[in-house]
C-alpha cells in the first residue's frame, strides 16, 4: 500500500474512532438538577423535605427491591397536595444514575432521569421509554405491569425499574405511617 492510502485510511479510521468515542459519550450529562426538577413538580413552591428512616423490616424490605442493601440510612422526599417527589440513585452498570419520581396515590404520575453517568443505555431518559410507567402500581411489593426493555440498555432499564418500586413502595409506607 502507498503512503498517500495509508494515510488516507488512518484518518478515516481515526474519525471512526473519534466519532464513536463521542457517541457513546453522548449519554452522559446532567439533564436536570435535583431542584429544578423539585421546582418544577411544585410549581415553584417546593415544600421542606421529610425523611424515611431505614431501619429494621423497612430495610430489609428496601433490600429486597434493590436486590442490594441501601446505601444510606435515610431517603428524603417532598410532599404537598397529594403529591410525593422522590429523588433517588441506583447503579446501572458501573455508576450511579439519578432519577427523579413522582407519585400519586399510590401510583407513578411521573419518571424522569435527573442525571446519567453510564456510557450506555441513555434512552432510558427518552419519554418513548419513561411514559411506561405513568399510572404504574405496586402489587406483591412488583410492579403492575411488564416493562419493555431496550436492547443495550438492560442494566438501565432495571435500575430505573428497581427505583420506581421503591419509590412506590415507600409512598404506601409513608402514607400508612402518617
Amino acid at each position: 500500500m502507498n503512503r498517500e492510502k495509508f494515510k488516507k485510511y488512518s484518518l478515516i479510521t481515526l474519525a471512526v474512532a473519534l466519532f464513536m468515542t463521542a457517541f457513546s459519550v453522548s449519554a452522559r450529562g446532567i439533564y436536570q438538577t435535583d431542584d429544578a426538577f423539585l421546582a418544577e413538580t411544585f410549581n415553584e413552591q417546593t415544600p421542606r423535605s421529610q425523611v424515611v428512616w431505614l431501619k429494621g423490616d423497612l430495610r430489609k424490605t428496601v433490600a429486597n427491591i434493590l436486590g442490594h442493601n441501601y446505601a444510606g440510612l435515610r431517603i428524603r422526599y417532598w410532599h404537598k397536595d397529594g403529591r410525593k417527589a422522590w429523588i433517588l440513585e441506583e447503579i446501572g452498570k458501573e455508576r450511579p444514575i439519578t432519577f427523579g419520581i413522582i407519585t400519586t396515590e399510590d401510583k407513578v404520575e411521573k419518571v424522569k432521569v435527573l442525571a446519567f453517568r453510564e456510557s450506555r443505555g441513555g434512552e432510558i431518559r427518552y419519554p418513548a421509554f419513561t411514559q411506561q410507567f405513568a399510572d404504574i402500581k405496586l402489587s406483591d411489593n412488583k410492579l403492575d405491569r411488564h416493562i419493555d426493555g431496550i436492547s443495550g440498555a438492560t442494566l438501565s432499564v432495571r435500575a430505573m425499574t428497581a427505583v420506581v418500586t421503591l419509590a412506590l413502595y415507600l409512598d404506601k409506607f409513608t402514607s400508612q405511617s402518617s
